[in-house]
Protein backbone atom coordinates (compact mmCIF):
# COMPACT_ATOMS: atom_id res chain seq x y z
CA UNK A 1 0.00 0.00 0.00
CA UNK A 2 1.27 3.48 -0.88
CA UNK A 3 2.00 5.54 2.21
CA UNK A 4 -0.02 8.71 2.66
CA UNK A 5 1.51 12.00 3.72
CA UNK A 6 0.95 12.36 7.46
CA UNK A 7 0.05 15.91 8.53
CA UNK A 8 -1.15 17.49 11.75
CA UNK A 9 -4.19 19.78 11.65
CA UNK A 10 -5.04 21.94 14.67
CA UNK A 11 -8.57 23.33 14.61
CA UNK A 12 -11.73 23.93 16.58
CA UNK A 13 -14.14 21.10 17.32
CA UNK A 14 -16.79 22.28 14.85
CA UNK A 15 -19.63 20.42 13.17
CA UNK A 16 -18.42 21.53 9.74
CA UNK A 17 -15.08 19.83 10.49
CA UNK A 18 -16.49 16.73 12.17
CA UNK A 19 -16.24 14.52 9.03
CA UNK A 20 -12.52 15.34 8.79
CA UNK A 21 -11.95 14.69 12.48
CA UNK A 22 -13.82 11.37 12.39
CA UNK A 23 -12.25 10.28 9.10
CA UNK A 24 -15.52 10.20 7.15
CA UNK A 25 -13.77 12.54 4.72
CA UNK A 26 -10.06 12.13 3.98
CA UNK A 27 -8.00 14.40 1.71
CA UNK A 28 -6.62 12.43 -1.22
CA UNK A 29 -3.12 11.21 -0.38
CA UNK A 30 -3.12 12.71 3.12
CA UNK A 31 -3.55 11.23 6.59
CA UNK A 32 -4.67 13.93 9.01
CA UNK A 33 -3.90 13.88 12.72
CA UNK A 34 -6.63 16.27 13.91
CA UNK A 35 -6.04 18.13 17.20
CA UNK A 36 -8.97 20.03 18.74
CA UNK A 37 -8.04 20.47 22.42
CA UNK A 38 -6.46 23.96 22.26
CA UNK A 39 -8.46 27.14 22.63
CA UNK A 40 -8.21 29.59 19.73
CA UNK A 41 -5.71 32.01 21.30
CA UNK A 42 -3.33 29.19 22.25
CA UNK A 43 -3.62 27.46 18.87
CA UNK A 44 -2.92 30.64 16.91
CA UNK A 45 0.11 31.53 19.06
CA UNK A 46 1.58 28.04 18.85
CA UNK A 47 1.15 27.97 15.06
CA UNK A 48 2.44 31.46 14.28
CA UNK A 49 5.11 31.74 17.00
CA UNK A 50 6.32 28.15 17.40
CA UNK A 51 5.45 26.62 13.98
CA UNK A 52 4.04 23.61 15.85
CA UNK A 53 1.41 22.39 13.38
CA UNK A 54 1.52 21.60 9.68
CA UNK A 55 -1.93 23.09 9.15
CA UNK A 56 -3.96 25.18 11.56
CA UNK A 57 -7.14 27.16 11.84
CA UNK A 58 -5.60 30.58 12.32
CA UNK A 59 -6.63 34.12 13.23
CA UNK A 60 -7.39 35.99 9.98
CA UNK A 61 -6.03 39.23 11.43
CA UNK A 62 -2.77 37.66 12.63
CA UNK A 63 -2.34 35.82 9.34
CA UNK A 64 -2.68 39.10 7.42
CA UNK A 65 0.02 40.61 9.64
CA UNK A 66 2.23 37.54 9.10
CA UNK A 67 1.94 37.89 5.32
CA UNK A 68 2.79 41.60 5.54
CA UNK A 69 5.96 40.60 7.45
CA UNK A 70 6.69 37.90 4.84
CA UNK A 71 6.65 35.20 7.52
CA UNK A 72 6.67 31.58 6.25
CA UNK A 73 2.94 30.91 6.33
CA UNK A 74 0.34 30.60 3.60
CA UNK A 75 -3.41 30.02 3.66
CA UNK A 76 -6.22 28.31 1.79
CA UNK A 77 -9.56 30.15 1.42
CA UNK A 78 -11.28 27.95 3.99
CA UNK A 79 -12.97 29.88 6.79
CA UNK A 80 -13.84 27.54 9.69
CA UNK A 81 -15.12 30.29 11.98
CA UNK A 82 -17.30 33.35 11.38
CA UNK A 83 -19.25 35.38 13.88
CA UNK A 84 -21.18 38.60 14.09
CA UNK A 85 -19.55 40.76 16.75
CA UNK A 86 -21.91 43.49 17.97
CA UNK A 87 -22.77 41.39 21.04
CA UNK A 88 -19.13 41.33 22.16
CA UNK A 89 -18.78 44.97 23.19
CA UNK A 90 -19.10 44.94 26.97
CA UNK A 91 -19.43 47.99 29.22
CA UNK A 92 -19.25 48.84 32.89
CA UNK A 93 -22.84 49.75 33.72
CA UNK A 94 -21.80 52.50 36.11
CA UNK A 95 -19.99 54.57 33.47
CA UNK A 96 -23.06 56.13 31.75
CA UNK A 97 -22.25 54.53 28.41
CA UNK A 98 -25.51 54.21 26.46
CA UNK A 99 -24.41 54.70 22.85
CA UNK A 100 -21.22 54.07 20.84
CA UNK A 101 -19.99 57.69 20.84
CA UNK A 102 -20.00 57.59 24.65
CA UNK A 103 -16.86 55.43 24.27
CA UNK A 104 -14.79 58.33 22.90
CA UNK A 105 -12.04 59.22 25.35
CA UNK A 106 -12.65 56.08 27.41
CA UNK A 107 -10.41 53.21 28.53
CA UNK A 108 -11.06 50.02 26.55
CA UNK A 109 -9.73 46.56 27.28
CA UNK A 110 -8.95 43.86 24.70
CA UNK A 111 -7.72 40.31 24.92
CA UNK A 112 -5.03 41.40 22.44
CA UNK A 113 -5.04 44.29 20.01
CA UNK A 114 -4.44 42.12 16.95
CA UNK A 115 -7.14 39.50 17.52
CA UNK A 116 -9.61 39.30 14.60
CA UNK A 117 -12.77 39.93 16.61
CA UNK A 118 -11.27 43.10 18.08
CA UNK A 119 -10.09 44.30 14.66
CA UNK A 120 -13.61 43.88 13.25
CA UNK A 121 -15.11 45.72 16.21
CA UNK A 122 -12.66 48.63 16.06
CA UNK A 123 -13.34 48.96 12.34
CA UNK A 124 -17.11 48.78 12.75
CA UNK A 125 -17.14 51.31 15.58
CA UNK A 126 -15.08 53.73 13.53
CA UNK A 127 -16.80 53.25 10.16
CA UNK A 128 -20.44 52.98 11.23
CA UNK A 129 -20.67 54.60 14.67
CA UNK A 130 -18.19 57.48 14.53
CA UNK A 131 -15.76 56.20 17.19
CA UNK A 132 -12.15 56.75 15.99
CA UNK A 133 -9.87 54.00 17.24
CA UNK A 134 -7.22 56.55 18.24
CA UNK A 135 -9.74 58.39 20.43
CA UNK A 136 -9.56 55.50 22.89
CA UNK A 137 -6.98 54.34 25.43
CA UNK A 138 -6.31 50.63 24.94
CA UNK A 139 -5.33 47.96 27.47
CA UNK A 140 -4.25 44.54 26.14
CA UNK A 141 -4.11 41.45 28.34
CA UNK A 142 -2.14 39.12 26.02
CA UNK A 143 0.86 39.55 23.77
CA UNK A 144 0.21 39.44 20.02
CA UNK A 145 0.34 36.36 17.80
CA UNK A 146 2.74 38.28 15.54
CA UNK A 147 4.99 40.97 17.12
CA UNK A 148 3.56 44.44 16.57
CA UNK A 149 4.88 47.95 17.21
CA UNK A 150 1.95 50.35 17.74
CA UNK A 151 1.88 53.64 15.82
CA UNK A 152 3.26 56.51 17.90
CA UNK A 153 -0.15 58.19 18.23
CA UNK A 154 -1.89 55.02 19.44
CA UNK A 155 -2.17 54.67 23.23
CA UNK A 156 -1.80 50.94 23.90
CA UNK A 157 -0.81 49.50 27.29
CA UNK A 158 0.38 45.92 27.88
CA UNK A 159 -1.02 44.60 31.14
CA UNK A 160 1.02 42.51 33.59
CA UNK A 161 0.19 38.83 34.07
CA UNK A 162 -1.61 39.67 37.32
CA UNK A 163 -4.27 41.72 35.50
CA UNK A 164 -7.46 40.46 33.85
CA UNK A 165 -9.43 42.74 31.53
CA UNK A 166 -12.67 41.02 32.60
CA UNK A 167 -12.02 41.78 36.26
CA UNK A 168 -10.85 45.30 35.40
CA UNK A 169 -14.14 45.94 33.59
CA UNK A 170 -16.27 44.69 36.47
CA UNK A 171 -14.30 46.76 38.99
CA UNK A 172 -14.38 49.92 36.85
CA UNK A 173 -10.65 50.15 36.09
CA UNK A 174 -11.60 50.22 32.40
CA UNK A 175 -14.83 51.50 30.90
CA UNK A 176 -15.50 48.94 28.20
CA UNK A 177 -14.12 45.72 26.75
CA UNK A 178 -13.95 44.23 23.25
CA UNK A 179 -13.56 40.47 23.52
CA UNK A 180 -13.78 37.43 21.20
CA UNK A 181 -15.69 35.37 23.79
CA UNK A 182 -18.66 35.77 26.13
CA UNK A 183 -16.94 37.03 29.27
CA UNK A 184 -17.43 35.60 32.77
CA UNK A 185 -19.25 38.64 34.22
CA UNK A 186 -21.95 38.23 31.55
CA UNK A 187 -22.19 34.47 32.13
CA UNK A 188 -22.40 35.10 35.89
CA UNK A 189 -24.96 37.91 35.42
CA UNK A 190 -22.77 40.44 37.22
CA UNK A 191 -24.89 43.65 37.33
CA UNK A 192 -21.76 45.79 36.99
CA UNK A 193 -21.30 44.59 33.39
CA UNK A 194 -23.60 44.80 30.38
CA UNK A 195 -23.54 45.07 26.60
CA UNK A 196 -23.21 48.26 24.59
CA UNK A 197 -25.96 46.92 22.33
CA UNK A 198 -28.57 45.12 24.49
CA UNK A 199 -30.43 44.09 21.31
CA UNK A 200 -27.23 43.07 19.56
CA UNK A 201 -28.98 40.68 17.17
CA UNK A 202 -30.93 43.58 15.68
CA UNK A 203 -27.66 45.49 15.19
CA UNK A 204 -26.07 42.46 13.53
CA UNK A 205 -29.00 41.95 11.18
CA UNK A 206 -28.91 45.63 10.25
CA UNK A 207 -25.16 45.41 9.63
CA UNK A 208 -25.53 42.36 7.39
CA UNK A 209 -28.36 43.90 5.37
CA UNK A 210 -26.26 47.01 4.91
CA UNK A 211 -22.97 45.33 4.02
CA UNK A 212 -23.59 41.68 3.08
CA UNK A 213 -20.74 40.75 5.44
CA UNK A 214 -20.87 37.78 7.82
CA UNK A 215 -17.45 38.46 9.39
CA UNK A 216 -14.70 35.94 8.72
CA UNK A 217 -12.69 35.22 11.87
CA UNK A 218 -10.29 32.43 10.90
CA UNK A 219 -8.50 31.08 7.84
CA UNK A 220 -6.77 27.76 7.18
CA UNK A 221 -3.03 28.36 7.58
CA UNK A 222 -0.30 26.10 6.20
CA UNK A 223 3.44 26.12 6.76
CA UNK A 224 5.22 27.58 3.72
CA UNK A 225 7.83 24.79 3.73
CA UNK A 226 5.06 22.20 3.40
CA UNK A 227 3.56 23.96 0.38
CA UNK A 228 7.00 24.19 -1.22
CA UNK A 229 7.63 20.46 -0.80
CA UNK A 230 4.13 19.21 -1.62
CA UNK A 231 2.17 21.75 -3.71
CA UNK A 232 -0.40 19.07 -4.60
CA UNK A 233 -1.80 19.12 -1.07
CA UNK A 234 -3.36 22.58 -1.59
CA UNK A 235 -6.29 21.65 -3.87
CA UNK A 236 -6.64 18.26 -2.18
CA UNK A 237 -7.10 19.86 1.24
CA UNK A 238 -9.51 22.44 -0.13
CA UNK A 239 -11.70 19.78 -1.74
CA UNK A 240 -11.74 17.76 1.49
CA UNK A 241 -12.82 20.77 3.56
CA UNK A 242 -15.59 21.49 1.05
CA UNK A 243 -16.79 17.88 1.27
CA UNK A 244 -16.67 17.96 5.08
CA UNK A 245 -18.78 21.11 5.22
CA UNK A 246 -21.32 19.77 2.73
CA UNK A 247 -21.77 16.57 4.76
CA UNK A 248 -22.06 18.52 8.01
CA UNK A 249 -24.67 20.92 6.63
CA UNK A 250 -26.71 17.99 5.38
CA UNK A 251 -26.47 16.27 8.78
CA UNK A 252 -27.41 19.43 10.67
CA UNK A 253 -30.73 19.71 8.85
CA UNK A 254 -32.02 17.07 11.25
CA UNK A 255 -33.47 19.05 14.22
CA UNK A 256 -33.25 16.00 16.48
CA UNK A 257 -29.46 16.40 16.68
CA UNK A 258 -29.58 19.58 18.75
CA UNK A 259 -31.29 19.97 22.16
CA UNK A 260 -32.94 23.29 21.28
CA UNK A 261 -36.71 23.67 21.26
CA UNK A 262 -36.78 26.09 18.29
CA UNK A 263 -33.76 24.81 16.39
CA UNK A 264 -35.67 24.30 13.14
CA UNK A 265 -36.99 27.85 13.27
CA UNK A 266 -33.48 29.20 13.85
CA UNK A 267 -32.15 27.16 10.92
CA UNK A 268 -34.89 28.47 8.64
CA UNK A 269 -34.28 32.06 9.77
CA UNK A 270 -30.56 31.69 9.03
CA UNK A 271 -31.30 30.44 5.51
CA UNK A 272 -33.76 33.26 4.91
CA UNK A 273 -31.27 35.94 5.97
CA UNK A 274 -27.85 34.51 5.10
CA UNK A 275 -28.69 32.05 2.32
CA UNK A 276 -28.13 28.32 2.01
CA UNK A 277 -24.37 28.42 2.67
CA UNK A 278 -23.35 31.30 4.95
CA UNK A 279 -20.09 29.42 5.66
CA UNK A 280 -18.99 29.42 2.02
CA UNK A 281 -15.30 28.92 1.21
CA UNK A 282 -13.33 30.23 -1.77
CA UNK A 283 -12.87 33.76 -3.08
CA UNK A 284 -16.26 34.64 -4.48
CA UNK A 285 -17.48 38.23 -4.46
CA UNK A 286 -18.93 38.12 -0.92
CA UNK A 287 -15.80 36.63 0.61
CA UNK A 288 -13.57 39.08 -1.27
CA UNK A 289 -15.54 42.01 0.12
CA UNK A 290 -15.39 40.44 3.60
CA UNK A 291 -11.62 39.98 3.47
CA UNK A 292 -10.89 43.28 1.74
CA UNK A 293 -12.78 45.09 4.51
CA UNK A 294 -10.69 43.33 7.17
CA UNK A 295 -7.46 44.12 5.29
CA UNK A 296 -8.52 47.76 5.09
CA UNK A 297 -9.09 47.92 8.83
CA UNK A 298 -5.71 46.28 9.45
CA UNK A 299 -3.95 48.87 7.30
CA UNK A 300 -5.87 51.82 8.77
CA UNK A 301 -5.06 50.66 12.30
CA UNK A 302 -1.34 50.36 11.63
CA UNK A 303 -1.06 46.58 11.79
CA UNK A 304 0.20 46.22 8.20
CA UNK A 305 2.26 48.46 5.93
CA UNK A 306 0.00 48.37 2.85
CA UNK A 307 -3.45 47.30 1.73
CA UNK A 308 -2.64 43.76 0.59
CA UNK A 309 -4.67 42.43 -2.38
CA UNK A 310 -6.84 39.45 -1.39
CA UNK A 311 -5.22 37.22 -4.03
CA UNK A 312 -1.82 37.67 -2.39
CA UNK A 313 -3.11 36.17 0.82
CA UNK A 314 -4.42 32.85 -0.48
CA UNK A 315 -3.03 29.94 -2.42
CA UNK A 316 -4.67 28.99 -5.70
CA UNK A 317 -6.92 25.99 -5.08
CA UNK A 318 -8.15 25.58 -8.64
CA UNK A 319 -7.56 22.39 -10.59
CA UNK A 320 -7.85 24.03 -13.98
CA UNK A 321 -10.73 25.61 -15.87
CA UNK A 322 -13.73 23.26 -16.07
CA UNK A 323 -11.71 20.61 -14.22
CA UNK A 324 -12.08 19.06 -10.80
CA UNK A 325 -15.35 17.15 -11.18
CA UNK A 326 -14.97 13.41 -10.75
CA UNK A 327 -15.94 11.23 -13.70
CA UNK A 328 -15.64 7.49 -14.07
Amino acid sequence: MTAKLSLTLACGDYEILRPLKEGTVTPDGIELNVLTASDSATRHWRFLRNHEYDIAECSASSYIVARDRDLPFRAIPVFPHRRFRHGFIFINTGKQITKPKDLIGKKLGVKSYQVTAVLWLRGMLEEYYGVPHKSLEWFAELDEDVPFSPPEDLVLHRLPDTKSVEKMLAEGEIDALLHPDIIDPILNKDPRVGRLFPDYKAEELSYYRRTGIFPIMHVLGIQQTLVDRHPWIVPNLYQAFEQSKALAMKRMRNPRLVPLAWYQEAWEEQEQVLGEDPWQYGLGDQNRKNLDTLIGYSHTHGLISRHIPVDELFLDVSQGRKRGAFRT
